[in-house]
């Protein structure tokens, strides 16, 4: 990756993901709240873009692309319900992790170390573009999401998940997760980074797409439940689509 190709990447990030890439399959480790992440937004993005519902493999036909796919939990998952995967991410050790884990469960899985610029530059294009929990990581926010959007073929589908830039954002999502109850390791999020609805509907229509929906996600830490919520005031998903076939 070039410089310009990668403007958004965080070198302290890309440090911090490294140390922890042997423990994304650990589900009792630090990634534990994304394994119950993952079953909750792997349903939610299937609902709204299975290709054929009725069926087993209800992504079959569909070209995706899992932008800081980190050691592969919702890639291996999109595969599963039978999507045409590519991984993508800017921490080498992950694709590795990712890598070994999908050939180990015979997923034909295409990891990439690589970056949503790059991919952009080469004038990729997918049917759905999974952004999830990569936003608040970013160096270059409008940058970042410029690349992304473009990644989007029309007609396409784009999800992102992101924290809010909320008194609650910080009072739950750094303060509480990090330092209270040790959802997470200290030092994953800087609320600075945190984007709000708002922010993040201007940056898709900028980038050619425009929300279909929203949902917030409420976490119980001592339960080790999550669930859907109307309430966007610290963790959210959204949904967004390119017109044109």
């Amino acid at each position: 990756m070039t410089s310009s190709q990668s403007a958004s990447v965080d070198p302290e990030q890309v440090a911090f993901y490294t140390q922890l890439a042997d423990r994304w399959w650990d589900e009792q480790g630090p990634f534990w709240p994304l394994h119950l992440l993952n079953a909750l937004r792997r349903e939610w993005i299937i609902d709204r873009i299975a290709s054929a519902p009725d069926s087993a493999q209800p992504l079959q036909g569909l070209r995706i692309l899992d932008i800081g796919c980190g050691g592969g939990l919702l890639s291996e998952a999109m595969a599963r319900a039978g999507a045409a995967v590519t991984g993508i991410d800017v921490t080498e050790r992950n694709i590795r992790v990712a890598h070994t884990h999908a050939e180990k469960a015979g997923l034909a899985i295409d990891y990439r170390h690589s970056s949503a610029e790059a991919l952009a530059a080469d004038g990729q294009h997918y049917d759905v573009v999974l952004n999830m929990e990569v936003v608040e990581h970013v160096a270059d926010f409008d940058g970042f999401m410029a690349a992304a959007c473009a990644l989007v073929k029309p007609g396409g589908s784009m999800f992102v998940a992101t924290l809010n830039r909320s008194l609650a954002g910080f009072v739950i999502g750094i303060v509480g997760a990090e330092y209270v109850t040790g959802l997470l390791p200290r030092g994953t999020h800087q609320w600075s980074r945190f984007v709000r609805p708002t922010e993040l509907a201007e940056q898709l229509q900028r980038g050619g797409l425009a929300v279909v929906e929203r949902t917030g996600v409420r976490v119980n830490p001592w339960r080790r439940r999550m669930a859907l919520t109307a309430w966007l005031g610290v963790n959210y998903m959204v949904y967004a689509r390119r017109g044109g076939s």
